[in-house]
């Protein structure tokens, strides 16, 4: 069964970066595509970055594409999401996901498996 555990998120100045961190264990998940996604109370789960693992092909959502970069580590299995010029829009519960999600990187339901999520909160 894979796991999934974010870290790295907290209170920040609007300008700010964050790193946020998705440690992966239990399984392989070569083949998958991760993910980021970001939800406020009230609001669908957005999605926000991606990447294949095995290619490294990435991809953004408009509102952070420019400002952020997803990456991953083979040897410490972990994806990265490197946030940088943080607005007070970016606040949010950012979660990692991984799943076969092909061709629709971008919906939540076509990831299996999730992590708990980590606060960001960016002040302006």
């Amino acid at each position: 069964q894979v796991q999934l555990v974010e870290s790295g998120g907290g209170l920040v100045q609007a300008g700010d970066s964050l790193k946020l961190s998705c440690a992966v264990s239990g399984g392989t998940v070569r083949s998958y595509i991760m993910g980021w996604f970001r939800q406020t109370p009230g609001k669908e789960r957005e999605f926000v970055s991606a990447i294949a693992w095995n290619i490294g092909e990435t991809y953004y959502a408009d509102s952070v594409k420019g400002r952020s970069t997803i990456s991953r580590d083979n040897a410490k299995n972990t994806v990265y999401l490197q946030m940088n010029s943080l607005k007070p829009e970016d606040t949010a519960v950012y979660s990692c996901a991984a799943g076969r999600a092909w061709p629709n990187i971008r919906m939540a339901n076509n990831y299996n498996y999730w992590g708990q999520g980590t606060q960001v909160t960016v002040s302006s």
